[in-house]
């Protein structure tokens, strides 16, 4: 008795961290699968996490960018007519994430920030600056992605922000700078080949996303657990708490990375593009974001990034095209 005591405090100790040690050990020869996977008796959900009962009804469609006019285009003026107040501080400031893998994440060996993401970021900052490593990360939610423009927190956000009519009543975007599809994610042993698979099933999606209507729309019979970041839903797919997880593939293919037994499944739901946020009304600013990333489709730089950060992943290999809806406003 007292070693299994011993053995349960162990396991408890190392919950959320890695749980293959706690374990029970697989009998010799192949292990069948089993219509109901094993669950951790104990672990408790990733924090901040709500699990939403089968049946709960949509509030709304999932409503894509196709009403979105476009972004300003990109004037020939320099960045101290554009941006004059960050070439006077010497540095932007960027909303971004800090766990979002191949995306925006810290490298825990080197302790810096590295991603694609990230290095748009400092893409941006070399065009304004002449050097990419004049930026101030901050690191945000995606709950208060859009809060953090309007508050004046940062000068942009460059975190998987797609382009919604909600969000385009609080801030402004650039034009595309990623093409991305919705696609499940799940483990090898949940036997989920689509999402005729899913009732009884459990299916993660990030709180705040403008996923999770679309996840109680296709998976009506299934329970909701809602995260606070995708890092999360991962951990809870390890953790038994879900089975699949609802996401862009430029997402899902971070955790695919991370974890090779799951697997990304082929169906696009949607399709989403991601733009990099900007404070309503900051043209200037607009038109500063939009020139960066007229320059990395032009020069092959957009390419390069692609290769470093997503190749052969399922995420579109080739940039989106330009959007633009006008010309910028005259700057004061």
């Amino acid at each position: 008795m007292r070693k299994a005591a011993l053995v349960l405090l162990s396991c408890a100790a190392v919950a959320g961290a890695s749980l293959s040690a706690c374990a029970p050990a697989p009998g010799p020869g192949p292990q069948p699968h089993t219509a109901q996977a094993p669950r951790y008796q104990g672990v408790p959900l990733p924090p901040g996490a709500v699990v939403d009962r089968p049946g709960v009804a949509p509030e709304s469609e999932f409503v894509g960018d196709e009403d979105w006019p476009g972004s300003v285009r990109p004037d020939d003026a320099p960045p101290e007519q554009r941006v004059p107040e960050v070439v006077a501080r010497g540095r932007i400031v960027v909303g971004v994430d800090q766990s979002q893998y191949l995306l925006s994440y810290r490298d825990v060996t080197a302790g810096d920030l590295r991603g694609f993401e990230v290095d748009l970021a400092r893409e941006v900052a070399r065009d304004i600056f002449g050097d990419p490593n004049k930026v101030d990360f901050r690191f945000i939610g995606p709950q208060t992605r859009a809060q953090a423009l309007e508050d004046g927190d940062v000068d942009v956000v460059i975190r998987t922000m797609t382009i919604t009519p909600e969000r385009v009543q609080r801030v402004d975007f650039s034009t595309p700078y990623l093409t991305s599809y919705v696609r499940l994610l799940t483990p090898l042993d949940r036997g989920i080949s689509g999402e005729d698979d899913l009732p009884g099933k459990t299916l993660c999606v990030v709180d705040g996303s403008n996923l999770l209507q679309m996840a109680r729309a296709i998976a009506p019979e299934s329970p909701i657990l809602r995260t606070r970041t995708w890092a999360d839903c991962l951990m809870a797919t390890q953790q038994f708490h879900a089975d699949a997880v609802l996401a862009d593939d430029a997402i899902l293919a971070g955790m695919a990375a991370q974890d090779p037994y799951t697997t990304i499944l082929p169906r696009r739901f949607e399709v989403q593009h991601y733009a990099v946020g900007v404070p309503r009304d900051h043209d200037g600013m607009t038109m500063q974001v939009n020139s960066t990333i007229e320059r990395l489709r032009d020069d092959g730089t957009w390419n390069a990034m692609y290769q470093r950060w997503l190749a052969g992943s399922l995420t579109s290999p080739t940039p989106p095209e330009p959007r633009y809806a006008r010309e910028g406003r005259e700057q004061q």
